[in-house]
């Protein structure tokens, strides 16, 4: 339980860089700044969308993962097993909404596009724009076949979760799997996140209704395929 409250920690500090230690003391997780307008991917989310995702459901998931850390850090404290291991559920459904969460957040941007339009003007950005490109064309065949299957993966959730394209280390490819509920891809699949779709009703039901499809189609015009590439360059480096 230990090794795994240690391996979840280590995610969200990968994915969260404000989050800091001092001295080897743990702070406590706080929930990020967005990089943009609440109003800002409207038409494709509504602003109304976004404040609630982030400041309501984002910021639940950030105060019951503290709550569950402080009862575990008693728990161990008083080498209660028992307690231990019946937070297990809570550390792995907050600290996977914290980390999924903010994730989404960066992978979404007012200029979403094409990959390489996102990156005119910039020698570096334009460089790692090419290398996700050619990754995608080698293991999809093409961008539209990487929105298609992503789509699907998607849409095809069960209930609540997450349509992901990761990173596979062993094999050196991308790939797509899907996470239910808050469960976080990389500690679940072991493929490093590049680009999620939170598929939860809270992400698209007031705009959308109960048409998931329709969001999925949508949320590629928003797509920040500068944040991916970055994420995609450091996968294969690291």
């Amino acid at each position: 339980m230990i090794s795994y409250r240690r391996g979840l920690l280590s995610l969200i500090r990968c994915n969260h860089p404000r989050i800091l230690c001092n001295g080897g003391q743990h702070q406590k997780h706080t929930l990020p700044d967005l990089p943009y307008d609440y109003n800002a991917l409207e038409p494709i989310i509504s602003a109304e969308i976004m404040k609630l995702h982030h400041s309501k459901h984002h910021a639940a998931y950030v105060n019951n993962l503290n709550i569950a850390e402080e009862k575990l850090k008693e728990a161990q404290a008083k080498n209660c097993v028992s307690t231990i291991i019946s937070l297990g559920p809570a550390l792995k459904f907050n600290g996977g909404g914290h980390i999924n969460h903010t994730i989404f957040w960066q992978n979404l941007s007012p200029t979403g596009g094409s990959p390489s339009s996102q990156f005119l003007g910039s020698l570096i950005y334009h460089h790692f724009a090419g290398e996700l490109e050619e990754a995608i064309k080698k293991d999809f065949g093409s961008l539209d076949n990487l929105k298609a299957q992503l789509s699907a993966v998607s849409v095809g959730v069960q209930g609540s979760g997450w349509g992901w394209l990761g990173y596979n280390k062993q094999t050196k490819r991308l790939q797509l799997a899907s996470c239910a509920n808050q469960d976080p891809l990389e500690a679940t699949t072991g493929l490093v996140p590049l680009f999620g779709i939170d598929v939860w009703e809270h992400a698209y039901y007031l705009q959308y209704k109960n048409v998931r499809p329709d969001y999925v189609k949508a949320i590629f015009d928003v797509v920040n395929w500068k944040d991916v590439s970055e994420r995609f360059a450091k996968a294969k480096s690291g």
